[in-house]
């Protein structure tokens, strides 16, 4: 048990790193401090270290395992840049239905999906990994078509242009919705 607790904690620890420094380069420096600190939280550490595996997320074997992952729904409703996130009731229907993500959360959405596919792939990743993984549940996540189409956009660009391109093309979609959130909001 405290093999996987110090191999989850380096896991981790890794992932977190590299997400920061891919928001670094969106121009997400205060999400990219801040990502995935509830990793790091009872609920989510201690059944990553009790389902850890190292090849893939430890939520999936807990979710093997009892038929839910409790790590996750702790996880997904702390953090916005989960597209799961962002539920909620609409006012005509009465139906929970998928909301659109802002521009600075999707931004920190592709980064975790880029640092996560680089963490489990290891020396085997590809530019086009983020993209294949995306494209393996298409049509079967609860996600606005809008943010679905603009990260799967974001992606194939990765897998095509490099991730220089992306990156710089993330910056200024970040630089233009900050600079409407301040007008909005004024």
């Amino acid at each position: 048990m405290l093999s996987n607790a110090i191999k989850h904690f380096r896991t981790i620890t890794r992932h977190r790193h590299r997400v920061m420094a891919h928001c670094f380069r969106a121009g997400i420096f205060w999400q990219g401090l801040l990502h995935d600190l509830s990793k790091y939280q009872p609920t989510e550490f201690l059944a990553g270290v009790r389902y850890y595996q190292g090849y893939r997320s430890p939520n999936e074997a807990e979710r093997e395992t009892i038929g839910y992952s409790a790590a996750w729904m702790h996880h997904k409703g702390r953090n916005r840049h989960h597209f799961e996130f962002w539920c909620d009731y609409n006012p005509q229907t009465r139906i929970m239905q998928p909301v659109e993500m802002p521009i600075r959360f999707v931004a920190e959405m592709f980064c975790d999906r880029v640092a996560a596919s680089k963490i489990y792939r290891g020396s085997d990743y590809t530019d086009r990994d983020p993209l294949d993984y995306f494209l393996r549940a298409k049509g079967k996540r609860i996600i606005h078509p809008a943010t679905s189409d603009l990260l799967e956009s974001l992606l194939t660009d990765l897998s095509v242009k490099g991730e220089e391109a992306v990156f710089a093309q993330l910056r200024a979609m970040v630089k233009e919705d900050r600079q409407n959130r301040r007008k909005h909001n004024k």
